[in-house]
């Protein structure tokens, strides 16, 4: 269940659209950090009195630390209206009026896809990289990134899209289901597509969950295993799937050393022969199998692509000169997409 504690704004560290990150004082005298998503809750000054939500700091979750402001008990209401009738978060008490861009492009949002190749992730980390890639090899074709709920829920959260979007690595965001944030709201992740396709013109689509993906150790207990759905959806909605294979030479946990056992569930699930990149250390007979293996000669080495662009991707906390299977896997996987769109 959640714990609430009250706390006091002693600094504003930073802020972004749909997010302040803040320096608090708990009432027990403690230092702590807090986000505040202020389309959710408002904005803080210095010196605001707040309520923040300090459960999964309490519980060693992964948040790196950060609560989350739940209130401002300097305002006695707050009024952000949205565009429409149709909310997310529905029927919690941060529900929020975010609207759908189904309603302002019902045409686009019925439309098929027609080939655009979608990179389907299982980590939020890939799709940075595939986004990398794909900037890289391709003749200046547009990447749109869908942001599923499978994770993290307000795009604000990611570090990694603001980058992204800044860097002009992706040419606009759409977030489905109960995420929110994108440029455009989604429903759901088969309009998501098509409003990526046909409202923000993308050439190619990254599709992942936002930070912090759920796992159990067990094969069936994964936010990951979206991956499956999101691949037969892809497939038959006219696209093309290209599943961004999870694999590492640099995990401790003997379930993820080579081919993740996640990918292994995802393709037992999918009713979809996705396309994957032929990358050394991420096949694997289950992978050649079940999958269109296209080789990719010639991957652009990952670390020279962040240098490039100023960006930093790491898993688990990994680089990848600690990890040259993951990196290499997803910036594959950008690459076969960017080759798909020639």
């Amino acid at each position: 269940m959640p714990t609430y504690r009250p706390a006091t704004v002693t600094e504003v560290l930073g802020s972004r659209d749909g997010l302040q990150r803040l320096s608090v004082t708990m009432q027990d005298g403690s230092e702590a950090r807090a986000y505040a998503l202020v389309e959710l809750t408002g904005s803080c000054d210095v010196g605001d009195r707040i309520v923040c939500n300090t459960t999964a700091v309490e519980r060693n979750l992964g948040t790196g630390g950060w609560h989350f402001v739940h209130w401002n008990l300097e305002r006695d209401s707050l009024d952000l209206p949205g565009p429409d009738h149709v909310m997310k978060l529905r029927y919690t008490s941060l529900q929020c009026d975010v609207g759908t861009s189904e309603l302002l492009h019902p045409e686009a949002s019925d439309r098929l896809l027609g080939g655009t190749p979608v990179v389907v992730c299982t980590l939020h980390s890939q799709a940075a990289l595939v986004a990398l890639a794909f900037a890289h090899a391709s003749a200046g074709h547009r990447l749109a990134y869908v942001m599923t709920d499978g994770a993290a829920l307000p795009m604000a959260m990611s570090d990694l899209v603001a980058e992204l979007v800044e860097q002009g690595l992706i040419a606009g965001t759409v977030t489905a289901g109960h995420a929110f944030g994108g440029d455009l709201e989604a429903v759901g992740f088969a309009s998501a597509l098509s409003l990526a396709t046909h409202v923000l013109e993308a050439d190619a689509i990254v599709a992942a969950m936002g930070p912090g993906v759920v796992g159990t150790g067990t094969a069936m207990g994964t936010t990951a295993l979206e991956a499956a759905p999101m691949l037969d959806t892809v497939e038959r909605r006219g696209g093309r799937p290209v599943l961004c294979v999870r694999a590492s030479d640099g995990d401790g946990r003997g379930r993820h050393r080579g081919v993740s056992h996640h990918v292994h569930s995802v393709l037992g699930l999918t009713g979809t022969r996705p396309s994957v990149a032929g990358v050394d250390g991420a096949l694997d007979e289950v992978v050649r199998e079940t999958c269109h293996v296209h080789p990719v000669p010639e991957i652009p080495d990952a670390g020279r692509l962040m240098d490039a662009a100023g960006i930093r991707v790491t898993t688990m906390g990994r680089g990848p000169e600690a990890d040259p299977t993951f990196f290499a896997a997803a910036i594959g996987a950008g690459t076969l997409a960017a080759r798909m769109c020639t």
